[in-house]
């Protein structure tokens, strides 16, 4: 069995953002179902270590030649990368079979960083796109309602664990505001605030999933991407004002 945890972990060592050895490390400290499926392993790896040599099947420069040609005419994914105004500034939208895949405020960077970004947190590259006409007015409706229709988004890129977490999100009515331990007992782990919050920290398509609605048990902004005032503002224009937060 598996902790909450352990998809979050895997996506910051695949990220390169923890040193793998101590964050492992870290993590079998504080989770005893993770440590008991370690001890189960490491006990198998020493059974197999035991074992000796073998020799490789007859035909296996066949089955690696057929894996190669397998892998290399599997063709990459290549989103389209378009740039729309919005209210509240320059967006850079991906998109694929008419549906949104990516999105991030334009703070100045180059495409080349834009894409760079997105081949990281998504695994697949992007090139640049005239903007359709149902991209344009999925903005411009967003921003009327300040809902989206799910079925616009690609979100198979993401994890189980941010997946829900950020649908989650969604379904925080416009103009109000919920905790990340709400966020995390509505998905069914009571225990995952954090792992809530480093979700929607990697949001991929932000605003349209709306982690600025996400806010700290008191109420306070606490992080955004993109800055707190612009978290503000996009609450401003949802109808939000400051009270007590449903936790």
């Amino acid at each position: 069995m598996r902790c909450c945890d352990v998809q979050e972990l895997w996506d910051e060592l695949r990220e390169r953002r923890s040193d793998p050895n101590a964050a492992v490390s870290l993590h079998l400290r504080g989770c005893p179902d993770c440590r008991e499926t370690f001890r189960q392993n490491d006990r198998l790896l020493s059974c197999l270590s035991s074992l000796g040599p073998a020799d490789p099947p007859a035909d296996l420069g066949k089955r690696v030649l057929l894996h190669v040609r397998v892998s290399c005419s599997e063709i990459k994914r290549i989103d389209s990368l378009t740039r729309v105004e919005s209210p509240v500034g320059m967006l850079f939208i991906a998109f694929f079979n008419e549906r949104m895949s990516f999105a991030t405020f334009d703070r100045g960077e180059r495409f080349e960083q834009i894409r760079a970004h997105m081949e990281q947190r998504l695994r697949r590259s992007a090139t640049l796109a005239e903007t359709p006409n149902w991209v344009r007015e999925a903005v411009r409706l967003y921003f009327c309602t300040f809902m989206i229709d799910l079925d616009q988004l690609d979100t198979s890129a993401l994890t189980e664990f941010d997946r829900m977490a950020l649908v989650q999100a969604a379904r925080i009515p416009p103009g109000e505001v919920r905790s990340y331990g709400w966020i995390a007992a509505q998905i069914g782990r009571p225990q995952a605030a954090r792992a809530v919050g480093r979700a929607m920290a990697r949001n991929p398509l932000a605003p349209f999933l709306p982690c600025h609605r996400v806010v700290d048990s008191n109420g306070g902004l606490h992080n955004y991407g993109y800055g707190l005032a612009l978290k503000a503002r996009i609450l401003e224009l949802e109808g939000y004002h400051a009270k007590s937060v449903n936790r």
